[in-house]
């Protein structure tokens, strides 16, 4: 699990410290802040390759570079299977790497980076870590597992034609053939992450979709009762599926793994999320981050997970109240300040308040929103509030904003108590 992460020149700030929870931690923040660069570093320090130094296709996952001139260094800690792990790396600029000491990563357990492009990148103790003895020439083995959007569906292709990973499309078809441990893992999965108890999503039948392709396409089964092959599925049904196909993916080929390496398979997975209410509904978006905290629950007896997840939905927040616990989980926020000519971006871990609703949240530090109306009806609110605090109101223009009102605010909106009530005490609304 990763403890500490601290970043010196590099990101959106010039030093960001941050001391994680165990269990869950949410990142809120405006756009271009710097969050999903948060969760590049983590699987950087955890795994020491950033997602596109493995597979040049992605757009995202870039080396971070420093942000100014001076040395600039990535520091951090997490527990490995037997201790706690610490490690700091420099940028060396003529190499253009990140060095620090020598050796291979320490084992974090299992680590899946879900980008919000539709990427994903996976760290396997098993088939990923290793070291290399002195009497032993020790074949190095791949760095991590990325996949480009593309790839998850269609399988990840090896360096020398073979292929690293069969994709979502052959996986469950052959899965499902064989009605294997895999397939069920696969259901079970998607039990725990489905929008709703009443929407639950549930494999249908086999098919094929075109003449020229002759794959059996895997299908879903919709709550109209029809069954949609998962290629044409929702976008927000297929960023769950590939979630839930990679976490079954990583699970049996780690169990194949450490058979053959005579070991014992980890039960620390590390789920780093970007985005996590990216394409899903607002029931879904209530469900998603409990759901992903038992995920692994239906794979491994005694799952430790840890979640790092970037969100900008305040159902989201809102989600987590009722198992929010200070002990085990933080609440990280970044925001612009300093005086003006002197803003910096701040990363700041704040105490997480139940604020009862969506609502609420919207109007919290999270989002720093003012209203969560329109912005037309906070306007005329603002210029409402004005005129009512003129004594008396003027009559010509308190009917003119009435009838503006009428046109942006529900007719139930709480707003309303107290214009109509100046408004007949003093005789301009009748």
């Amino acid at each position: 699990m990763l403890i500490r992460l601290q970043l010196q020149n590099l990101g959106p700030s010039d030093a960001i410290d941050l001391n994680f929870g165990e269990r869950l931690n949410l990142i809120t923040g405006d756009n271009g802040l710097g969050k999903s660069f948060l969760l590049d570093a983590a699987w950087w320090s955890m795994t020491r390759k950033w997602p596109a130094e493995i597979n040049p296709r992605l757009t995202s996952g870039k080396k971070a570079l420093p942000r100014h001139s001076g040395d600039a260094s990535i520091g951090f800690s997490f527990t490995s299977k037997t201790k706690k792990e610490s490690y700091t790396s420099v940028y060396h600029r003529r190499d253009q790497a990140w060095t620090g000491r020598s050796g291979r990563p320490a084992n974090p357990g299992m680590v899946l980076y879900a980008m919000a492009d539709g990427s994903f990148s996976v760290w396997d103790p098993a088939r990923n870590y290793w070291r290399t003895q002195s009497d032993v020439d020790v074949q190095e083995r791949i760095p991590a597992y990325v996949f480009s959007p593309n790839e998850v569906w269609d399988g990840l292709p090896g360096e020398s034609g073979n292929w690293l990973c069969n994709g979502l499309i052959r996986d469950w078809a052959a899965w499902q053939g064989t009605r294997g441990q895999a397939f069920t893992d696969l259901c079970k999965v998607f039990e725990v992450l489905s929008p709703s108890e009443d929407e639950k999503l549930v494999p249908g039948e086999l098919t094929r979709i075109r003449l020229d392709d002759a794959r059996d396409m895997p299908t879903l089964r919709m709550p109209y009762g029809d069954e949609v092959p998962v290629v044409h599925a929702s976008s927000g049904m297929r960023r769950i599926i590939a979630l839930a196909y990679l976490l079954v993916w990583c699970w049996d080929e780690h169990q194949k793994a450490a058979r053959l390496l005579d070991e014992p398979t980890t039960n620390q997975v590390v789920l780093l999320v970007d985005e996590v209410e990216s394409h899903l509904h607002p029931k879904w978006q209530r469900r998603i981050v409990p759901a992903l905290l038992k995920v692994m629950e239906a794979l491994v007896a005694g799952a430790q997970v840890q979640l790092l997840g970037v969100t900008h939905s305040p159902l989201v927040m809102a989600s987590v109240e009722p198992s929010f616990n200070a002990e085990t989980d933080a609440w990280f926020d970044m925001d612009i300040e300093g005086p003006p000519g002197q803003l910096a971006v701040a990363v700041s871990r704040r105490d997480f308040v139940r604020r009862g609703d969506a609502s609420q949240w919207l109007m919290s530090p999270a989002f720093d929103m003012t209203s969560t109306r329109s912005l037309e009806a906070e306007r005329l609110l603002e210029e409402a509030g004005r005129l009512l605090s003129q004594d008396p109101v003027d009559a010509t223009k308190a009917k003119n904003l009435h009838a503006r009102l009428q046109a942006v605010l529900g007719d139930v909106d709480p707003f309303w108590i107290r214009w109509r009530h100046i408004g007949e005490k003093q005789g301009w609304l009748s």
